[in-house]
C-alpha cells in the first residue's frame, strides 16, 4: 500500500510559477512509475506528465511541454513538478499517482494509487 500526499498548490497570477510536491509512504517508491494528472471543473482527468522508475525518463502533455518539469527524489520518496509560465487554463486540481510498474503511461486507469489532490488557480 502506498499513500500519496500532494502539496504546493495555490493562487498565482498568469506567468507565475509553482512547484508541487507529492510525498509517498513506504520504502518502494523508487520502484513505481509516477504521474501528475489534473482535473478542471466539468472536465475529465487528464495526464500532465510522467516519470519512469529506474531510468527517470519523462514525458509531457503537449499543453505543458516546455513549461513544466517533472522530477523525483527517491531518497526522499518525493515527486515534484515545477510549473512555470502558468496560464489560466492550467487551473485545476492536480493529482499525483503511482503505478506498480517501471514505465509510466498516460491513462489514469493504469495507476494504482492516488493522492487527494491540490488546487492550482491561475488568475488572468
Amino acid at each position: 500500500q502506498v499513500q500519496l500526499v500532494e502539496s504546493g498548490g495555490g493562487l498565482v497570477q498568469a506567468g507565475g510559477s509553482l512547484r508541487l510536491s507529492c510525498v509517498a509512504s513506504g520504502r518502494t517508491f523508487r520502484n513505481y512509475a509516477m504521474g501528475w494528472f489534473r482535473q478542471a471543473p466539468g472536465k475529465e482527468r487528464e495526464f500532465v506528465s510522467g516519470i519512469s522508475a529506474i531510468t527517470g525518463s519523462t514525458y509531457y502533455a503537449d499543453s505543458v511541454k516546455g513549461r513544466f518539469t517533472i522530477s523525483r527524489d527517491n531518497d526522499k520518496n518525493t515527486l515534484y513538478v515545477q510549473m512555470n509560465v502558468l496560464k489560466p487554463e492550467d487551473t485545476a486540481v492536480y493529482f499525483c499517482a503511482a503505478r506498480r510498474a517501471v514505465q509510466f503511461v498516460t491513462s489514469a486507469s493504469a495507476y494504482d494509487y492516488w493522492g487527494q489532490g491540490t488546487q492550482v488557480t491561475v488568475s488572468s
